[in-house]
């Protein structure tokens, strides 16, 4: 997908992942992926801003865990759908789970 190099901490990328929108994100603790879409608002979570291990949907504010995708503020209670993502030969890599 994008060198690893290629994101400094606090930096993400939006990319296409088969049908869906997902936003790679690079923190302190290593890289996540979510889909790029706000489950209260729907509107693009790419948009909002980025703290520590949460993405905050620019609409209503509601926050997302990176980690795990779970809804941690409200209006959202729906979590965001979570992609695994992995650093393999200096290149990020995003996994869609549904292809198992």
């Amino acid at each position: 997908m994008a060198a690893e190099d290629d994101f400094a901490v606090g930096s993400y990328r939006v990319v296409p992942l088969d049908d869906v929108e997902v936003v790679v994100v690079r923190t302190e603790t290593g890289f996540y992926a979510v889909e790029n879409r706000c489950t209260h608002a729907d509107v693009p979570l790419a948009d909002g801003a980025l703290r520590d291990e949460t993405i905050t949907c620019p609409k209503h504010g509601a926050q997302f865990c990176l980690k795990t995708g779970a809804a941690l503020t409200p209006p959202a209670v729906e979590a965001v759908t979570t992609f695994p993502v992995r650093v393999a030969n200096g290149l990020v890599q995003v996994r869609d789970a549904r292809w198992d």
